[in-house]
């Protein structure tokens, strides 16, 4: 027996490691996540580089007051004559530090939390599921607000520490379901029987698979703590001696802007507001996308189908053959005798 080239099934290789490892990391080649990063690296080179950009004091008066933009002043003045575009350049800092300091320490403590509960089991998953929600009633802008009237300087670091302890326990319950699905894996158990550690287990089998979960639970928790940030400038909480684009607004809405024209104190602040959001939006849509494959949208390698009139391929390999007039194949295969042809009964 001849065996064809045909009849041969070509197994592939097994993934490599690097492989893997950049399989993890795939979710930052889509259109959206490419987007969302390149607008998030324009507003922290504006945090990195912003107080040297600036191109006036942003605290400094002058007599130039409610003036439009203008050469001299790009995004205006306000009410005593200070530079809008210094005040947003300065205060971008203060934005991005609340958001990822918080994202971090919420993130850390969301996957100790969540992964020990889930692969641990036991008292240890009750005891911390009973704590993630717990902290998950816990409201984070009342709190602040209420710490705020005790403390007298309510600075960056005390405002992100207050949102990452009361934002921690959602990111903490999707990861122990995660890992709840994870710990009977096959490649768990294996390594499992070979006596791996637990720990050692948890950091280079369980994690890995993780890493996409993680990255939106953290993006998710920097688009919340950016938000909260703002409102409590906004609303005057936190200490508006320290710029951001919160504070931009909080002096915009108390010297009555809006009533008195003046649209380049507040629309600034509000697009870059409107823009970072967007931003970390696209991200956390690219990693969902990633996530979930049924939110995959098609792309151009799908191949477009031409239809043909009269039969379509299946009715085409299925087509009858030509018949004479009168019978169809059945018809001709049980067609009854002529009356002067002897039977074979009689013949017999």
């Amino acid at each position: 027996m001849s065996v064809t080239a045909t009849d041969v099934a070509v197994l592939d290789d097994p993934p490599t490691p690097a492989a893997a490892g950049r399989a993890r990391f795939r979710f930052l080649r889509g259109g959206k996540t490419r987007a969302g990063l390149l607008i998030l690296a324009f507003f922290v080179i504006l945090a990195v580089a912003g107080p040297w950009l600036a191109p006036y004091d942003p605290d400094a008066m002058s007599d130039q007051l409610l003036q439009p933009p203008s050469a001299d002043h790009w995004f205006g003045t306000t009410q005593t004559g200070q530079d809008v575009l210094s005040q947003i350049l300065v205060g971008t800092r203060g934005v991005l530090l609340v958001g990822f300091l918080a994202g971090i320490l919420a993130t850390v403590l969301s996957v100790l939390i969540g992964v020990s509960a889930g692969f641990l089991g036991g008292a240890a998953d009750e005891i911390l599921s009973m704590l993630s929600n717990i902290f998950l009633v816990i409201p984070g802008l009342p709190l602040i607000i209420i710490i705020a009237s005790f403390v007298e300087d309510t600075g960056d670091l005390l405002i992100a520490a207050v949102i990452a302890l009361t934002s921690w326990a959602w990111g903490a319950r999707v990861l122990r379901a995660q890992t709840l699905s994870l710990r009977r894996r096959d490649y768990v158990e294996a390594a499992r029987a070979t006596g791996e550690s637990t720990w050692r287990i948890i950091l280079f089998e369980v994690m890995p698979n993780l890493t996409a979960v993680i990255a939106s639970g953290f993006v998710g928790t920097v688009i919340f703590a950016v938000l909260s940030e703002i409102t409590l400038a906004f609303i005057g909480v936190a200490d508006i001696s320290h710029w951001n684009w919160g504070t931009v607004l909080f002096w915009a809405q108390s010297n009555q802007a809006l009533a008195q024209g003046a649209w380049w104190w507040f629309v600034p602040a509000g697009l870059c507001i409107a823009l970072l959001g967007t931003a970390l939006s696209l991200i956390n849509f690219g990693i969902d996308e990633f996530v979930n494959p049924r939110l995959r949208t098609a792309t151009g390698s799908s191949r477009k189908v031409r239809m043909r009139v009269g039969f379509t391929p299946v009715a085409r390999a299925t087509a009858p053959e030509a018949t004479a007039p009168g019978f169809t194949p059945v018809a001709r295969a049980a067609a009854p005798e002529s009356p002067g042809t002897p039977s074979k009964e009689h013949s017999a």
